[in-house]
Formats: structure tokens, C-alpha cells, sequence
């Protein structure tokens, strides 16, 4: 195979892949926040930090499940890799255009996926009588203050710090994503507590994305579904949680050339 190019086979695994772990990221992540604050639940009003916990744990599975293609879940992620300098995503799959819109249209798929899955999880609460915020903050964020600017700053920062660390504790090199040691299930572990505390520290005033195909793929399940009173999907916000990560991440991917060893 010439140097650079990408079989079908490796495009169709990375694909599917990518598209498993998102979806997986989706169930979990949507399913904690629709158990926390839909009504005639188990864990009704148990608060932000179990969500914070609930989404670390999404990631965790997530991450696992989509070994083969390196567990990205997220387009801030590959393009933070891109910017990084990496060449390959996984041995064998090189960084270009095929791959990336690979990897960026499997994670909107199983974002998409998965947030239909939690819908049907939660079908009867959904039917229930809940404020229509409710509804669509199972599927999507959204800010306690709004202001564009400062909400897209947070976005910014919160999700340069997920991949900056991402690259730190060496997930991805810069000839690679080949680990820097193989931690197994203590890598997806550690991106797990990560998330949970960016969750912790920056998540108060936007609801923390951080994640383009997580905000944008569960907004548009939302905007679908047949969810009785569900109320306006807010697309005047849905921009921010889509263009605030990817400015977040590809700072992060050039921040690493110099402030990375």
C-alpha cells in the first residue's frame, strides 16, 4: 500500500469504531443527565456532581469500546491530534483528509445514535410533564449566563485543557497516536477523571461540551424525536458548543510543539 494512503478496510474499522464508542459516550452521558432531572426517577435531584461523574464514566466506556481507532469520540480531540504534528492516528492511518472526515462524521453518527438510545431508555419520563429545558438538556447544553463571547471563552478553555492533557500524558505523539506507555484500561481511566474534573471546575456556566459531535448530534435527535412538549432545540446557542472545542482544541494541538516535552 503506497506511504500515506488508507485501505477500505482500515477506513471501515476506524469508522465503525469511532462510531461505537460515541454512541456509547451518548447513552451513558444523556442517560445520567435525563435520570438527575427528569421527573419519576431513581436518581431525580441527585445533583451536577453525579452528572460530572456519570459523563467521566461515558468517557471511560467509551474510550474502551473504541480501541482500534484510538478512542477520539470527539472532533476536538482528532483535530487537536492534527494540530499536534501527529502523522498517524493509529499505526497504519495516516493523518489527512479521508481520515479526519472519517473520524469527524463517525463521531457525529454515534452521537446521534446514542442520544436515541437514552431517549428510549427514558421514553416514559420523556412522555412525563417536564419543563421543556429539561427535555432538551438531556440531549444539549446550555449556558446559565448568556453571552456568546464569554460562553465561547469557556467552551475555549475547557476543552483546550481536556486534550492538552490528552497529549501530555502522551494518549498521542507527535510521529503518532501510538501510547507512550500502554496503560490499557488505566488510559481510558484516566481521561475518565479528566472529564470529571473539568466537570468539577469549569462546567458551571456552560454545562461543558466540550465535545462538537456531543452537543450538535444529540441536539439534532432532539430537533427529530417525537418527544410530546420538548420545546425549541435552541439552534441561536448551538454554535458555541461546536465552534468554542475546536478553537479549545487546535490551541491545545499547537500549544504541545512548546509547552510539551
Amino acid at each position: 500500500m503506497p506511504e500515506g494512503s488508507l485501505s477500505a478496510m482500515s477506513l471501515a474499522t476506524i469508522f465503525l469504531s469511532e462510531v461505537v464508542g460515541t454512541a456509547m459516550l451518548l447513552l451513558l452521558g444523556a442517560g445520567v443527565v435525563a435520570n438527575n432531572i427528569l421527573p419519576k426517577n431513581k436518581g431525580n435531584g441527585t445533583g451536577f456532581l453525579m452528572v460530572n461523574f456519570g459523563w467521566g464514566l461515558a468517557v471511560f466506556a467509551g474510550v474502551l469500546v473504541s480501541y482500534k481507532s484510538g478512542g477520539h469520540l470527539n472532533p476536538a480531540v482528532t483535530l487537536g491530534v492534527v494540530a499536534s504534528g501527529a502523522t498517524e492516528f493509529v499505526p497504519g492511518v495516516p493523518v489527512n483528509f479521508t481520515s479526519i472526515l472519517t473520524y469527524i462524521s463517525a463521531q457525529m453518527i454515534g452521537a446521534f445514535i446514542g442520544a436515541v438510545l437514552a431517549w428510549l431508555a427514558y421514553k416514559k419520563q420523556f412522555d412525563a410533564d417536564a419543563p421543556d429545558g429539561f427535555k432538551l438538556g438531556v440531549f444539549s447544553t446550555g449556558p446559565e449566563v448568556r453571552d456568546s463571547v464569554w460562553n465561547l471563552i469557556t467552551e475555549a478553555i475547557a476543552t483546550f485543557v481536556l486534550v492538552f492533557v490528552v497529549l501530555g500524558a502522551g494518549k498521542f505523539t507527535g510521529s503518532g497516536s501510538t501510547p507512550a506507555a500502554n496503560l490499557g484500561w488505566l488510559g481510558a481511566l484516566g481521561v475518565a477523571l479528566l472529564v470529571v474534573g473539568i466537570g468539577a471546575s469549569l462546567g458551571g456556566p456552560t454545562g461543558y461540551a466540550i465535545n462538537p459531535a456531543r452537543d450538535l448530534g444529540p441536539r439534532i435527535a432532539h430537533a427529530v424525536l417525537p418527544i410530546p412538549n420538548k420545546g425549541s432545540s435552541d439552534w441561536g446557542y448551538a454554535w458555541i458548543p461546536v465552534v468554542g472545542p475546536i478553537i479549545g482544541g487546535v490551541l491545545a494541538g499547537l500549544a504541545s510543539h512548546a509547552l510539551l516535552p
